[in-house]
């Protein structure tokens, strides 16, 4: 998705350094301990305002085609429609001129053909137990809110399934008038002849700004924040990866994922507040909510 510079996100978060008194101490986290000690604080009430950051790792096991690989189905699906390039599906520009491959992905993807994974299910026991502040994720895929997770609990930052409107600032269309448009043959031409211009379910294209909720939600969540989960992203992506350091210094910070990532965001020496599990999201949750009981 479009790669915004911190600049824009900076205006709306407070700064790194802390106000008086503002520094985490009482919840102590380091990565000899693994995740015994996030679990500590989970088990132990330590925690109540916990945000979790999800990327396209929490998804792998739900076996979500791959419009980007080579020698895939969805990816040979696809070239049938002339892509210039794999992305080329995302840019707004080519949709406009040709938004069969978008359409043909939607039919793919629409939720509901998917379920959660482990680490879906994970956030959402978070939810259950009253520990979750909110969920962020880059992920289109809405399989948070398969997994129940309330719309007011997910912020989508790259937008998902659950809405849709007239691109330029056109009215928003009913939802269920689009995924009936998905299920049908021809159905987005009759929708979008309705509507009198191309219907696209509010996924951030590149060219396109990302949701105000992102700003607004993550300017008032991450000072509240008294421990963050990052789970399988590669914290690459801004300004969502710059999320990760606007939680008040000397909050715990989990990184479950294959390998680190943001070396320049996470201190994961001895003493630190940073710990980290590597392996795959759903192995990294399991283990985590064994150790939780």
């Amino acid at each position: 998705m479009p790669a915004f510079t911190l600049a824009r996100l900076c205006k709306c978060l407070p700064s790194r350094a802390p106000p008086v008194n503002a520094v985490h101490t009482g919840s102590a986290v380091g990565a000899s301990d693994g995740l015994a000690s996030v679990a500590a604080l989970l088990a132990t009430g330590a925690v109540s305002n916990v945000i979790v950051m999800t990327g396209a790792g929490v998804s792998t096991s739900a076996n979500i085609p791959d419009f980007r690989t080579p020698g895939t189905g969805l990816y040979s699906n696809l070239q049938e429609y002339g892509l210039p390039y794999a992305e080329a599906i995302f840019d707004l520009d080519f949709f406009r001129k040709n938004p069969k491959p978008f359409y043909r992905l939607c039919r793919e993807l629409w939720p509901g053909g998917y379920s959660p994974t482990a680490a879906h299910r994970f956030i959402k026991m978070l939810d259950d137990k009253g520990l979750l502040l909110r969920c962020y994720t880059q992920n289109i895929d809405s399989l948070e809110s398969a997994a129940g997770l309330s719309a007011d609990k997910l912020v989508a930052a790259h937008g998902n399934f659950d809405s849709a409107h007239v691109i330029g600032g056109g009215e928003e269309v009913p939802i269920a008038e689009v995924k009936a448009a998905v299920e049908a043959a021809e159905g987005w031409e009759a929708l979008n002849a309705k509507y009198g211009g191309l219907v696209k379910p509010d996924i951030v294209f590149f060219g396109e700004a990302l949701p105000r909720r992102f700003f607004a939600s993550a300017r008032k969540d991450f000072p509240q924040c008294d421990l963050l989960i990052v789970m399988g992203t590669s914290l690459v992506v801004q300004p969502f990866a710059g999320l990760v350091n606007f939680p008040v210094p000397g909050t715990p910070r989990l990184l479950i994922n294959r390998e680190r990532v943001g070396g320049f965001s996470f201190d994961f020496s001895a003493g630190s507040t940073d710990t980290h599990y590597m392996g795959d999201c759903d192995a990294g949750v399991r283990e985590l909510a064994r150790l939780v009981g």
